[in-house]
């Protein structure tokens, strides 16, 4: 099986992982939704070693994550866990925080609405929230490519799309968080960090 690689990863990981080390150097343990390629936990469990950093994704993930971190070698990455938001149990662990990439714009608005039902179940060490993707501000795209990228979602699964980030925001508050900042990224990105 060829490891697999996303482009993308490589054009995000820094400006995310600058954003976030102030945050990042004070935390011993991160709960990563949808890992991807994996490429974003391997960068930051090497910038971070005292940080416990736990993949987890859908079960055909796991392999090509896998990957990664055995080619990585590093003791803080342990083995990726399957975890489906709708049907798996909550990951095994005891997380400050979680960090999910790219996730909310694919799922659906119910699965992004019982994700953050789950946190508020389950994360009840969770301090911090860190989001990375686009979003949509008062209903509007930020963006013309924004828009042209969520028509090409919808027209895979109609039932995705860009979020609106102060609907994101309602579901992180009914969790017990407040937004902390809203990080401006390239691509018409943007991260956003909630604290409990």
């Amino acid at each position: 099986m060829q490891k697999p690689y996303s482009q993308a990863c490589e054009n995000n990981k820094l400006p995310i992982f600058s954003t976030l080390q102030p945050i990042l150097n004070t935390l011993k343990s991160v709960v990563e939704i949808g890992s991807g390629t994996g490429q974003h936990a391997v960068h930051v469990a090497r910038l971070h070693p005292q940080l416990q950093w736990q993949c987890c994704d859908q079960a055909e993930y796991l392999p090509g994550i896998q990957q990664w971190l055995d080619e990585a070698k590093l003791d803080n990455l342990p083995a990726p866990q399957p975890f489906e938001v709708n049907s798996s149990p909550w990951p095994s662990g005891d997380f400050q925080a979680l960090y999910s990439a790219n996730t909310l714009h694919i799922m659906s608005w119910a699965s992004v609405e019982r994700l953050f039902a789950r946190i508020a179940e389950h994360g009840a060490d969770l301090q911090w929230l860190f989001i990375y993707g686009p979003f949509n501000y008062q209903g509007q795209f930020t963006s013309a490519s924004n828009a042209e990228f969520d028509q090409w979602l919808k027209s895979r699964d109609p039932m995705s799309g860009i979020r609106d980030a102060e609907a994101v925001s309602g579901l992180a508050a009914k969790a017990g968080f407040a937004l902390h900042s809203d990080c401006e990224m390239p691509a018409n990105n943007r991260l956003l960090i909630w604290k409990r």
